[in-house]
């Protein structure tokens, strides 16, 4: 088994593609004061498959949160407060740009990242407390924007589910977005929530295609399942909608309106798209993965990228970190646009986009104070 090459960064561990995960690498975050690297010493062809399977089980471990809503104040991210209910994603989408975030913890924003789990269990209280605050500001919650909050060990866990009972008694508007079929076992919880217009539903979709699907983001509900899942909560009348992302030039690019047209017809009434984004570990996590499993592509999708990306795999700035710039990237957000509007799509931030009430809030048992005049 070939264990190092030569790579223009170091801490890079180079092996074959696991089985069920999403990076190869598990290179060193970017705040390690030291770095490794893999050589072949012989005793990894003996001894290193019975270890190496061992390593790869998912760990989750479990953790008391002193916080659980986190403030927003970028110009582009159309959410006030997001909750995650987890750190790391078991899920392994390679392109996901949550990756970098497990730097903080002294991990590895690669394998680590989907297979060295934290469950905040805690997540349901705290929640009740800081929704319970004199102070508090009643906003929509955003769920499960970071790591997907109906990731695999969400079965075990159902903290994202005790987040949203604890929601739907503070009649507090929240919207979900997941690449998880788990989400239709909450439909109860979910559909009383829509009655009021408190909750709404992105079903991220980046493929149709099984193939890509399998490697791209191995954990995931299959694409036909999640446009099934589209479905199930549409009858249920929960508002739900469907999120193209990333885009992935030469790659995805080509099935945007397919998938669209695949949405709306499973009930979606809104859309929306992200440009593939590379911060920090990720530019050479997705580059390597597109190496293993699609070398003939390679240069092609970075090379696109590139252009974008205003001439860099990662373009950081507000107003255009989400969509690129150039006239590629102005051609993908017309083909979007018309997409949708022969479907009869609702983009996401257009001004007749459905809005949540928030108006309806109230701490369980507190009386409201009534006006003086």
């Amino acid at each position: 088994m070939a264990l190092a090459t030569t790579h223009h960064a170091t801490g890079f561990e180079r092996d074959r593609a696991h089985k069920g995960r999403g990076a190869a690498l598990n290179l060193e975050g970017r705040f390690e004061a030291w770095q490794r690297e893999a050589f072949a010493d012989g005793w990894r062809d003996q001894f290193g498959a019975e270890d190496e399977s061992q390593a790869l089980r998912t760990v989750v471990t479990e953790e008391r949160a002193k916080s659980i809503i986190t403030r927003n104040d970028s110009p582009d991210i159309p959410f006030r407060y997001s909750l995650n209910p987890y750190r790391g994603c078991e899920h392994g989408c390679v392109y996901c740009f949550a990756r970098p975030s497990h730097a903080y913890l002294g991990l590895s924003p690669g394998l680590d990242f989907e297979t060295r789990l934290f469950a905040k269990t805690n997540a349901a209280a705290l929640l009740r407390a800081e929704l319970s605050r004199p102070g508090f500001e009643t906003d929509v919650i955003a769920v499960g924007v970071n790591t997907d909050a109906y990731q695999p060990c969400e079965k075990k866990y159902a903290i994202t589910r005790d987040c949203l009972a604890v929601m739907s008694e503070f009649n507090q508007a929240c919207g979900l977005i997941t690449k998880s079929a788990l989400i239709e076992r909450d439909i109860d919880l979910l559909s009383d929530m829509a009655s009021r217009n408190l909750v709404n539903v992105s079903v991220s979709v980046t493929t149709l295609d099984p193939h890509v699907s399998r490697f791209m983001e191995p954990r995931t509900s299959a694409p036909a399942r999640r446009l099934q899942t589209i479905e199930r909560l549409a009858r249920a009348g929960i508002p739900v909608g469907v999120n193209v992302a990333p885009v992935i030039p030469f790659l995805t690019d080509h099935e945007l309106e397919t998938i669209l047209a695949r949405a709306r017809d499973a009930g979606a009434a809104t859309a929306g798209y992200i440009l593939l984004r590379l911060p920090y570990e990720l530019k050479d996590l997705f580059r390597d993965w597109l190496m293993q499993h699609f070398p003939l592509k390679a240069d092609h999708v970075m090379s696109r990228v590139q252009e974008m990306r205003g001439g860099v795999d990662n373009d950081p700035n507000f107003g255009s970190r989400m969509v690129g710039e150039g006239v590629f990237a102005r051609l993908l957000n017309q083909r979007f646009h018309k997409a949708c509007d022969k479907l009869g799509l609702v983009s996401h931030g257009q001004g007749k986009y459905r809005q949540l009430d928030v108006t309806q809030f109230a701490v369980p048992g507190r009386a409201v104070q009534g006006s003086l005049f």
